[in-house]
């Protein structure tokens, strides 16, 4: 169990560690963002990632996914974006624009998306599939790090 929990908190920390540094503004914005989110919006997001990724040359025989399923997930992010700039977080979105321009929009966004992530990386099947590969770590040569 000590295993796949470490496995989660290492991908969780890669995640974390790809996020941008982030003014006042976008922090304001990506908090007001992350808060109006549901469980079940995250997830959506987290899809829509998925989507984007399975689209790559090096991942495409790995997902198929039909072009209608893609629209229609892309018109439930288009909305929900949507609400959530204009309506939920519009005053937040407003400084944003005025202070930090798009870059602040895209880097709130950024840790919005590692929120979506979060939301599937908590699954007990996903920790179990990205535990898998410690059974083919050679403690040995971790150990032999402690001596160095």
């Amino acid at each position: 169990m000590t295993k796949k929990i470490t496995s989660v908190l290492l991908v969780l920390a890669a995640l974390s560690a790809s996020l941008p540094a982030l003014g006042q503004d976008s922090q304001e914005l990506a908090t007001c963002l992350t808060d109006s989110l549901n469980g079940s919006e995250r997830k959506q997001l987290a899809q829509w990632i998925f989507f984007g990724m399975s689209s790559h040359p090096d991942l495409t025989v790995f997902a198929s996914i039909p072009p209608e399923a893609r629209d229609e997930m892309n018109q439930t992010i288009g909305a929900l974006i949507t609400r959530l700039i204009t309506e939920d977080c519009s005053a937040q979105s407003a400084s944003a624009i005025r202070i930090g321009g798009q870059n602040a929009i895209q880097s709130a966004f950024e840790v919005v998306g590692a929120v979506a992530m979060q939301e599937l990386m908590i699954d007990q099947n996903v920790s179990v599939a990205l535990s898998n590969f410690e059974k083919y770590l050679d403690l040995e040569k971790f150990s032999a790090l402690g001596s160095q």
